[in-house]
């Protein structure tokens, strides 16, 4: 595989605009697709090109990245009347960043390995700072020797596992985001704790770092939480939408999961309350609203 590959990239919303521009600096070749372009402008300086449609940024291309919202925004730009599989060549390779259902990324994997498109589910965690400074955490299911290939692109943006067979990639995700969103509810629930009591929060922290109960999310997400910083790394919609289907493949299996029910409450509430592009370190908020600590 040359080092530089020609790259159609399709969804640069908060995370995909950053990815974009990586690969671009590192010389590869990227057109990208967005539904609203006027997001997909600032790459222009970095020599990205912008096209029309998205079959149109596939076309022809080594490689096709979609970073979509969810499963049903991926099936359309991937499997739609004009979606981009239609565009790409046999030997090519297709890579879902997106967060999916598990079942979606092992159809899309077929419907690839029908037309001789290698196929990878590749869903990523780090948030918008991880996407900024390539540091995500990639969780890659699918063709084991085009994960291998491709190692000089994911590593511009990250650091990559294979995990398994097509889908794979998308439950790992999964795991990723219960972890996250039980955490987050959990450091908020302490901080709220923890004020209500008369001590700082701010002190708190600092006097739980390198314990058992520090962590990236207390030291970065419960500080955020207490300087009301929520612009958003990791949307609130987003990780309702990733609670509840961790939950329904949960109940497939037969399992009980209580923390997460907790979590996607405290998710639902917030998009109900029109708090669903907040960054999902708000669930400080819903606990403090339902707390009756607003003032």
């Amino acid at each position: 595989m040359s080092s530089k590959q020609s790259i159609g990239f399709i969804g640069t919303g908060i995370m995909g605009l950053h990815m974009a521009r990586r690969l671009a600096q590192a010389g590869h070749s990227v057109t990208v697709w967005n539904r609203t372009q006027s997001k997909a402008e600032p790459l222009k300086e970095f020599g990205v090109d912008i096209a029309a449609s998205a079959p149109d940024a596939a076309k022809g291309a080594d490689i096709a990245i979609v970073m979509v919202s969810d499963g049903p925004a991926s099936d359309e730009v991937i499997l739609g009347e004009s979606g981009i599989l239609e565009q790409l060549g046999e030997g090519s390779s297709l890579l879902v960043m997106s967060s999916i259902p598990m079942e979606t990324a092992a159809a899309q994997g077929k419907a690839a390995q029908a037309r001789g498109v290698r196929y990878l589910d590749a869903p990523v965690s780090g948030g918008e700072p991880g996407a900024r400074d390539g540091k995500m955490t990639i969780m890659a299911g699918g063709d084991v020797e085009a994960f291998k290939e491709l190692q000089p692109v994911f590593e511009v943006m990250g650091r990559s596992t294979h995990v398994g067979p097509a889908g794979a990639g998308s439950l790992a995700k999964l795991a990723n985001q219960v972890i996250v969103g039980n955490t987050i509810q959990t450091v908020a629930e302490a901080l709220l704790l923890a004020e209500a009591g008369g001590a700082d929060p701010e002190a708190v922290i600092e006097a739980l770092k390198g314990g058992f109960a520090d962590s990236p999310i207390l030291q970065n997400h419960g500080k955020r939480m207490i300087e009301g910083n929520f612009e958003p790394g990791g949307r609130c919609q987003i990780q309702l939408k990733d609670t509840r289907t961790a939950e329904t493949l949960g109940k497939s299996f037969g399992l009980v999961m209580p923390m997460t029910g907790q979590a996607r409450e405290t998710y639902r509430n917030l998009v109900e309350n029109e708090q669903g592009d907040l960054d999902h370190n708000a669930a400080y908020l819903d606990l403090r609203r339902r707390s009756d600590m607003e003032s």
